[in-house]
Order: structure tokens, then sequence, then C-alpha cells
């Protein structure tokens, strides 16, 4: 069944939407939107499985725990998050969606 990932995005821009593509033991493929979201204050993501996440459109910007340095995400940019290793949404692009494309194993 052929689906595109810009396809059908969600009309709610006041909440970030998580759509899974792929599910199969041992690896998930989920589309994220995001309308100028961000991790709550004090809120870090600590998973218990590995994360590659791209930015197909928009820009984001991660926090990730031991960096000195913020995680400027553009449009094509990639960014590995192992497994336990605390980070969270500084911001995503304020003026139109930000989609992620992120891949768990």
């Amino acid at each position: 069944m052929l689906k595109n990932i810009f396809a059908a995005l969600p009309t709610d821009t006041g909440c970030e939407t998580f759509d899974d593509l792929l599910n199969v033991p041992g690896l998930r493929i989920e589309r994220i939107v995001s309308h100028g979201q961000a991790s709550p204050p004090d809120f870090w993501y600590e998973q218990d499985e590995d994360e590659w996440v791209i930015v197909l459109q928009g820009a984001a910007v991660l926090q990730v725990e031991g960096h000195d340095t913020l995680v400027t995400l553009k449009q094509g940019d990639h960014h590995w998050l192992p497994a336990g290793l605390r980070h969270r949404i500084n911001s995503t692009a304020p003026d139109g969606p930000t989609i992620w494309l992120a891949v768990h194993r």
C-alpha cells in the first residue's frame, strides 16, 4: 500500500502528533509532526531503545545531556540518540510544521 509521509498532515497544530509508519519486532518507524512545540520545562526523554531522527521539513533544536551546545537540526539533518541518553526538544519551527522521521530499535 503506497503512502506519502507528507500527506494527511494533522490539522490540529496545538499538539505534536506521533504516527507509526511501520511497527515490526525490533523496528519501529514513526512520523512526528510538530508545530512550534517543545518539551515541558524539566522534562527529559530517556528511552529504552535507540532512536535515529531526521528532520524532513522545518527545524528543531535538541538539548542532549552531556553536550555543552544545543543540537540544531535543519531540513535533512539527522542525529543518533542511543538508548538511555537523556534529551529534550528545546524548540521546533514556529512558522510551519516540522516533520520528523524517527527510527527506533
